[in-house]
Order: structure tokens, then sequence, then C-alpha cells
């Protein structure tokens, strides 16, 4: 209290100025009081203000702050402002308190909605842009590794392949096998509720193997590993570029997209179509059993059925678009890997970008697929 009492901001006119006279102790604790009376000083500076700092007792960082603010905010005015009697110690604090304010960063003007909008569409499509650079890097890399392989059998990393289609393709065919049988279910269920009051239930066997073998059989699977295996691939660049170990590959000359990426690409192309006939199969069987239990459908009928139905090609059909799924779910993630900086944070944000980027495009590749197929009557 008793340094709140002594710090004050006194006020005289005189000789066509504005004399303001800071007296006490300008300190954290007084800073409340203060408030008050640098409010009405800069309410009456209409006119040249001098700040005499010869009276100032003891000063802290928050009373320089003050000060600075007090100078700043009579300025704003159009009012000029200029000190004196401020000792060496007091005057190089202000002039670091000036310094760093000026270092702090603008303060961004609120834009309308639209601008904002078409920013953040502009953002995005710049940041397209870097990622298709950054895949066609990642994918150039990898075409130059595999034929280098090819010519040279013994760089081949056939170990480091079998490893990642055993993590990536062997050890989802449980989850892959469940979702499939699940889905093939809800499809045959759904499609037999909306098809009885047509008396057409015998349709749903036609639903249900268009479907799964044409485009949901590949499709969900693919959307299975990039969260799955695409996650877990850009987790580990990712952590082998924070503890600088693709640093390390560099300077050892071991071409890093060789040693990393083609043994998980070409894991991923390998496991993916494999894991698409489980899928097939697995969604397949639970249309059947729903078939047989909610329509009446016995499995001789639904398999002769189905052989009506479906042909060699609609099989194709989705085990075509099951290597471009896969390339492109290994080029976002080893993208994404090469792009973590030094924190866990960005460690995190990556992997979800990698997931995030990944099944938008294997959708998008779905769909240019089933254009395509579609237009050629295949």
């Amino acid at each position: 209290m008793a340094a709140e009492a002594a710090a004050k901001l006194e006020t005289n006119g005189s000789d066509g100025q504005l004399r303001l006279v800071p007296r006490g102790e300008w300190t954290l604790a007084s800073a409340s009081v203060l408030e008050g009376e640098i409010e009405k000083a800069v309410a009456a500076a209409d006119r040249a203000v001098v700040i005499d700092l010869s009276d100032v007792d003891h000063i802290d960082t928050a009373g320089g702050w003050l000060i600075t603010r007090l100078e700043r905010e009579v300025g704003a005015k159009g009012v000029e402002v200029s000190f004196e009697g401020g000792s060496d110690n007091v005057m190089r604090l202000l002039a670091a308190l000036k310094d760093a304010e000026r270092e702090l960063p603008p303060r961004k003007k609120r834009q309308s909605v639209v601008v904002e909008l078409l920013e953040g569409i502009g953002r995005g499509m710049y940041g397209a842009v870097s990622d298709a650079e950054a895949g066609l890097n990642i994918l150039g890399g990898v075409a130059v590794g595999f034929l280098k392989a090819l010519v040279n059998p013994s760089r081949f990393r056939i170990t480091s392949v079998v490893f990642h289609i055993d993590r990536a393709g062997l050890r989802a065919v449980p989850i892959i096998s469940l979702m499939s049988l699940l889905i093939g279910a809800i499809i045959a269920q759904q499609s037999a509720f909306q098809l009885r009051p047509f008396g057409a239930e015998v349709y749903v066997v036609d639903l249900v193997g268009v479907l799964v073998l044409r485009e949901l059989g590949v499709l969900l699977t693919a959307i299975m590993i990039a969260g799955r295996s695409g996650s877990a691939f850009t987790a580990e660049i990712g952590s082998m570029k924070m503890r600088e170990e693709i640093d390390a590959l560099d300077v050892i000359g071991l071409d890093v997209n060789e040693v990393l990426v083609l043994p998980r690409i070409l894991a991923l192309v390998i496991a993916l179509p494999l894991l698409t006939v489980v899928a097939d199969f697995s969604a397949l069987v639970g249309g059947g059993l729903v078939s047989w239990f909610y329509v009446g459908l016995p499995p001789s009928a639904f398999i002769m059925r189905l052989r009506d139905a479906v042909y060699v090609s609609t099989f194709w059909v989705g085990i075509i678009k099951a290597p471009f799924m896969a390339l492109i779910i290994g080029i976002i993630a080893a993208t994404e890997g090469f792009r973590v900086q030094g924190s866990a944070e960005s460690l995190g944000a990556r992997t979800t970008s990698s997931v995030v980027k990944a099944i938008f495009m294997v959708i998008v590749v779905d769909g240019v697929f089933a254009i395509y197929f579609s237009a050629v009557s295949y």
C-alpha cells in the first residue's frame, strides 16, 4: 500500500506544453493505481507533451510498460511527445521496451467471412499443388530405386518387403474380414427390407454382388489400410526424421526412397489386392447369411443367383483399382512423414493429415475408375 500511495502522475500546463511528471515508485505493485491516472493524462493531452522522469524513485518492467503505453497513446492523438530528466538506466529500459514492442507481430485485421473463405480456398489450392509436387518427387525416387533393383537384384530389400507385407497385409486380415462381413450383412438386410414390398427380395444377391465386387470391397479395404498402415508409415518415417536418422542415411550415401519408401509401397501394392479378395469373400458370406436367415434364400440358391448376377469382369474391376489405391496411400504416407518437424505436435498433425488426404484421394480415384469403366462398358 505504501508503494501504491507513493506512485502518481502529476499534470502541469505551462509555456504551451503539457508536462507529465511521474513520481514515486512505478512498479507492478502500483500499476492498478496508475492506470486511471494515465487515462486522465491521455484525455488531457491536447498540445505538445513533455514527460519529466527526474522524480521517478524506482521503476521496473511493469512501470516501464506504463510509461511506454502513455507515450504511445498520446502520440496516437497526433501530439508530439518528448522525454527529459530520465536517468541512463530508465532510458535504457524504455528503449528496450520500445524495441520489443516493434518486434511484436502486427494485429491481424478482421476480414469478412467471404474473404476468409476465399483465402482458405486459395491456400488449399496452393497446398494441393505443393502436395502433388512432393508426391511426384517421391514417386520418381521410388521408380528410380525400383529400376536399380531390377538391374542389380542384390539391392532389392526382400526382407523389408516381406516384413511390411506381414504388417500391412496378413495382420490386417481379421479386421478386414470382420468389417466386410458386417458391411455385406448390412447391405443385404437393407436391400431386402426395401425390396420386400415389391416382392423382389431375390435381387438382394445382385445388389450385394455388384456393390461389393465393383466398389465397396476395394474401397472400404483401402480406407481401412489408409487409416491403419498409412498412418503407421507416416509415424515411422516422421519419427526417423525427428531423430535425424534420415539425415544419417543421406550422410552414409543411402537413397532414402530406396531404403524406406520402396519396400513399404511394394508391400502395399501386393497386400491391398489380396486383402480386397478377402474383403469380397467376407462380404459375400455376410450377405449370404442374411439372405438365408432374413430372406429365406438358402446358400445354394444364393450361389446360383450370384453366378448369374455377376461376371468375371465385375470381380476384376475391384482388383484393378487396388494397386493404384495402394500406390497413392504409400506416396501420401511417405510425403507427410518427410514433412515432420522436430516436435511431437508436428508428428501428430502430419499423421492426421496423411490419413485424411489418403482417404480423400482413394475416394477420388475410385470415382474416376467408376466413370472410366462405365464409359468403356466394362
